[in-house]
């Protein structure tokens, strides 16, 4: 533990994940640190995050000091005509501007889809962190994740990209698998964390157990574990803060309007 909080500061973890960022947007690291908003046009990378269909229609992210626009290369003269009066980046993100910039995207046939909070661990405070749980944890592997590819842990695993599960530690009763926390390997340096607990065993505080102890798996392979909640799942939220995680940056992702709309009939 001692060596892996040496290497992993919080001033690591945090450049670590602007560059990562940087290779997403297609800009510097540096430009997340800018007093002013950026705007650049959106390009593949083979070094992006994984999940992600680049290049962007429009994707928003911040670390707090300003807002980076990645966007369609048509779109970055009409976004900067209505994002560049903002002075305070979190505006962006409440719906007075993301109305306006919806209106931006109406051209694109696209409109805001995905808006969430990212967290980044502190790894003193993984390691150090209590998290009881009175049921049994185990460490699994890929091999063990063949008969786990079901609704009830669809955070978890990824049945769509089943190559990048490569962690999990599961909670039990006996033999029952009562929780799960699986680690996708979504960059080079980063893997995500997704859990999930049965409805009839929430509130006991397993889901925190479960992503600590993961978080500490992934230090000691040598990743940096990240975790992503919707801005109001309060329960994802604090379950972050619980095991050791801390807010790193948000973002907001636009797609086709038809994808929106089938996700809002629950499609």
């Amino acid at each position: 533990m001692k060596n892996t909080a040496i290497k992993y500061t919080p001033s690591y973890i945090l450049h670590a994940a602007m560059k990562q960022s940087a290779y997403d947007s297609n800009c510097t690291p540096e430009d997340f640190l800018r007093h002013e908003n950026v705007f650049v046009e959106s390009k593949p990378n083979e070094n992006a995050h994984r999940y992600l269909e680049l290049p962007f229609v429009c994707d928003i992210v911040s670390y707090g000091t300003n807002a980076l626009v990645s966007a369609r290369a048509d779109l970055l003269e009409p976004l900067k005509a209505v994002i560049a009066p903002q002075s305070e980046p979190y505006r962006l993100f409440e719906t007075p501007a993301l109305y306006t910039i919806n209106d931006v995207l109406a051209v694109a046939d696209a409109k805001i889809c995905f808006m969430a909070d990212y967290f980044l661990p502190d790894a003193d405070a993984v390691f150090s962190a209590v998290c009881p749980c009175e049921y049994e944890l185990r460490v699994l592997s890929q091999e063990d994740f063949a008969l786990l590819y079901l609704p009830e842990w669809g955070n978890a695993l990824c049945a769509d990209r089943k190559n990048l599960d490569v962690l999990a530690v599961g909670a039990y009763s006996g033999e029952k698998l009562i929780g799960l926390a699986g680690c996708s390997a979504d960059a080079e340096e980063f893997w995500q964390i997704g859990v999930d607990v049965l409805p009839e065993y929430r509130r006991q505080g397993i889901a925190a157990a479960l992503t600590n102890r993961l978080a500490r798996e992934a230090f000691l392979r040598e990743k940096i574990p990240f975790y992503c909640a919707a801005w109001s799942n309060i329960r994802s939220v604090k379950n972050a803060l619980c095991a050791g995680f801390k807010p790193g940056w948000v973002e907001a992702t636009a797609k086709p309007v038809a994808f929106v709309e089938q996700l809002a009939r629950g499609k």
